[in-house]
């Protein structure tokens, strides 16, 4: 008797835990979105190494990501609040800027950025 009541307040306390942290997360991505998505350059092909820059449109702070082979950056735990500016570089090459906007309520937003001359 005294074993399965050990086991059956183990398993509880497992429980409560679990729901404590799934509660915790779901609180935290409430406030916070993520964009993606793939440079590429005027003929359409993915660019690798490319460096995309995202502004923060309050704060000035700029953040960077180095495109991988297929020519994909992600930047995620973005506020929701936030307008944020993103264009991209890559070897005497911008693109324009574009900008994930707080009007924009995707949890994932994707923004491809093309290349082009400057």
């Amino acid at each position: 008797m005294r074993r399965t009541t050990v086991c059956a307040l183990c398993l509880l306390a497992s429980l409560v835990c679990s729901a404590s942290a799934q509660r915790s997360k779901t609180s935290e991505d409430i406030g916070t979105r993520e964009v993606r998505g793939i440079v590429t350059d005027a003929s359409g092909k993915p660019v690798d190494k490319a460096v995309v820059q995202l502004k923060d449109t309050r704060s000035l702070q700029i953040r960077s990501f180095i495109t991988d082979t297929d020519g994909a950056y992600h930047f995620a735990g973005l506020s929701t609040n936030v307008d944020y500016q993103l264009k991209a570089q890559h070897e005497g090459h911008v693109s324009s800027t574009k900008t994930l906007s707080v009007f924009s309520s995707k949890k994932i937003a994707t923004i491809h950025l093309k290349l082009k001359r400057s």
